[in-house]
Order: structure tokens, then C-alpha cells, then sequence
């Protein structure tokens, strides 16, 4: 539905594989959660986004 009203559809919490795959087989937009990366401290978080690291699905 949210696609249809030209939304973006974001998961958060994702926790595991299993999770992962049934939102990317029903087109979910964008993803987050510990599945990916714990919560940092903000000087790795900076590290993190410093160092260009992305997940590809």
C-alpha cells in the first residue's frame, strides 16, 4: 500500500536472516538493525560511515 502511495518502506529491528529475506522478497525499501550492526559508540559510528562500508542486498 505504501508503494502505491508513492511512500518509502522502512524496516527497523531487523534481528536475523530469516527476517532479512522475507522483506527483501516483498520489496521493502530500506533496512536497518542489529542484523547489520549493533548501536555504536558515536566515535565507531563515525569510523563506520568514514570507511564507506555498505551492505548490498
Amino acid at each position: 500500500m505504501a508503494h502505491c502511495m508513492n511512500m518509502t518502506v522502512i524496516a527497523e529491528g531487523v534481528q536475523n536472516e530469516q527476517e532479512l529475506a522475507f522483506l527483501c522478497e516483498h520489496e521493502c525499501d530500506e533496512i536497518q538493525g542489529n542484523f547489520f550492526s549493533k548501536a555504536l559508540p558515536k566515535d565507531d559510528f563515525e569510523a563506520l560511515l568514514k570507511s564507506g562500508k555498505r551492505w548490498e542486498l
